[in-house]
């Protein structure tokens, strides 16, 4: 079982830059892939990012390719999420999960069902 916190959210000006954390507890961090979504009120979470368990391959959403990048330190439990360019249409609370399967990953890279631990979220605006 892993269970995930989320920080680094905050206030930015459009075409600021912020960096989400994701600590991990316990000791599997390393062998689940990690997805980043987000979600605004009234709407669905939505993919943002995600990457392998090993860090050796990562997806975006469209929306965020070349702006958003996503890495992973497993020494250190931590997931990260780097956000330049921001946009206000990037507000959003920002979640991370573990994806429930790494063999299947390539394939429910983006799929909501197949991450089973969330963390609580952090906040991220982006406004003048």
């Amino acid at each position: 079982q892993v269970s995930l916190a989320e920080s680094g959210g905050g206030l930015v000006q459009p075409g600021g830059s912020l960096k989400l954390s994701c600590v991990a507890s316990g000791r599997t961090f390393g062998s689940y892939p990690l997805g980043w979504f987000r979600r605004v009120p009234g709407k669905e979470r939505e993919f943002v990012a995600s990457i392998s368990r090993t860090g050796d391959s990562a997806y975006y959403a469209d929306s965020v390719k070349g702006r958003f990048t996503v890495s992973r330190d497993n020494d250190k439990n931590t997931g990260y999420l780097q956000m330049n360019t921001l946009k206000p249409e990037d507000t959003a609370v920002y979640y991370c999960a573990v994806h429930r399967n790494p063999h299947g990953f390539d394939l429910e890279y983006d799929t909501l069902y197949a991450y089973n631990y969330w963390g609580q979220g952090t906040q991220v605006t982006v406004s003048s």
